[in-house]
């Protein structure tokens, strides 16, 4: 039977640790504090701001939403944008992407403040994780992947790792943690030659590749650990990039769609934010 890594214990774990950290921040006068900018409505960005300002209500965090409309102009979400980086009382800064297409995307990512970039998504956090300076913010998601493993006890020091993603969101960077844990790490992605025997081989696959139910048993052996980061949907339900039903019970362990790495990345951007708050003193 294989182990399901279920993300909700990770999520607990993380979350119980920062509300001792807030009560810490909150006695010496500190309210920590986080800027949403959201421009437009897409229900998966509302569901997400949702969940983030649940996890905020639940260790008191202070939550700004700042709701402009999808045709806001680049001005207007500069002038956003550079309010919350000057505002001593703003801790960490989320902008939602993909922004839309009127708006250049890379130029707010360069906007945001490297200390209140809780999303990693200033190229100077991005530099600093390639350059192994620890002071960086890595991105959510890939920083869930090795939390998860590492609740669960995986030794990662030695270990194969395939990553079936090469964006500078997940797979690049997630390589650059594996690597600092010591593991061996190879980069596919969807037109890899011979991508099943390749994931077959290792000990740990993460897929990222975006497309429903695209890994069937003939990538996995029963020593896969796999740590499934695609976010699809089909036939109604969301999954994951894994067949879940057909592959679960061929690997030694796997993380569910939904209930897996997505959990944890909640409580990662949090985590980033109570860095901000802290280093603020």
């Amino acid at each position: 039977m294989s182990i399901i890594l279920y993300g909700k214990p990770v999520a607990e774990s993380i979350i119980n640790d920062l509300s001792e950290r807030t009560k810490t921040l909150l006695d010496k006068g500190i309210q920590p504090a986080i800027s949403i900018l959201r421009a437009g409505s897409r229900s998966d960005d509302i569901a997400y701001e949702k969940r983030v300002a649940s996890l905020c209500e639940r260790i008191n965090i202070k939550v700004n939403i700042i709701e402009m409309p999808e045709d806001v102009s680049q001005q207007k979400l500069e002038s956003e944008l550079a309010r919350a980086n000057e505002d001593p009382d703003v801790h960490g800064i989320l902008v939602f992407r993909p922004l839309p297409s009127q708006i250049d995307e890379n130029r707010i990512c360069s906007l945001i403040s490297p200390q209140k970039d809780i999303d990693c998504m200033n190229s100077e956090n991005l530099k600093k994780l390639f350059m192994g300076d620890s002071s960086g913010i890595a991105p959510c998601t890939p920083e869930a992947v090795i939390e998860i493993l590492k609740y669960y006890d995986y030794q990662l020091e030695g270990k194969n790792a395939v990553i079936v993603n090469r964006s500078m969101v997940i797979g690049k960077p997630l390589a650059m943690l594996f690597l600092n844990e010591n593991s061996t790490v190879t980069i596919c992605h969807s037109r890899t030659v011979n991508l099943n025997e390749i994931t077959k081989s290792a000990d740990i696959i993460v897929s990222g590749v975006g497309r429903a139910k695209y890994f069937g048993d003939e990538y996995v052996s029963e020593n896969s650990t796999v740590i499934d980061v695609g976010i699809n949907f089909a036939e109604g339900r969301m999954c994951g990039d894994l067949d879940f039903d057909t592959v679960h019970n061929r690997v030694e362990a796997i993380t569910p769609v939904p209930g897996g790495v997505g959990t944890v990345t909640s409580a990662i951007l949090l985590k980033h934010l109570l860095i901000s708050a802290e280093n603020s003193i």
